[in-house]
């Protein structure tokens, strides 16, 4: 890229170019967005898909996803979780949709949290019959452990959980 003018500021030597629309701008001027930042999407759009952008792009494309993005994790985060092992408290509950799958998490509470995630995105408020595993992977002479999960996504009714 050649030198040319900011399109925010409109200095001269603006040394990067925005990832959506290809315009020039400066290193004061630019939006940066990090990998880590949505990393509980199973699959990240194609407009975040890059680490710079202008303000006007970041504006547009990136701060209304990012808000929506931290509103799924609020709610993730109050989703009522019942694990295998206390199948007795919700037997009554329905098990209609498809269990959600994630793995290859570094702890048991990101594999919960990723779990819980899943579910709120597809605007359930609970998770049943939570399964988590624990798996002993061997590097060398180093030893790590990697996590998987499995839940069913419901939408929980107060009068089903509370005791008559």
């Amino acid at each position: 890229m050649e030198n040319s003018v900011c399109c925010s500021c409109q200095k001269p030597k603006a040394t990067l170019e925005c990832g959506h629309c290809k315009s020039a701008v400066c290193k004061n001027c630019a939006q940066f967005l990090e990998k880590e930042t949505f990393s509980f999407l199973p699959t990240l759009p194609a407009e975040l898909s890059h680490s710079t952008y202008c303000g006007s792009c970041y504006d547009a494309q990136v701060a209304p996803q990012l808000a929506d993005y931290n509103q799924t994790m609020e709610e993730a985060k109050n989703i009522a979780v019942f694990f295998k092992t206390q199948t007795k408290e919700t037997r009554l509950l329905k098990r209609k949709e498809k269990p959600v799958k994630v793995k290859d998490c570094p702890d048991r509470e990101e594999t919960l949290l990723r779990l819980a995630f899943l579910a709120a995105q597809a605007k359930f408020n609970g998770l049943l019959d939570v399964d988590i595993q624990s798996e002993k992977v061997l590097q060398g002479r180093y030893q790590t452990t990697k996590w998987s999960g499995t839940g069913i996504p419901v939408q929980l009714e107060s009068k089903r959980l509370l005791p008559k």
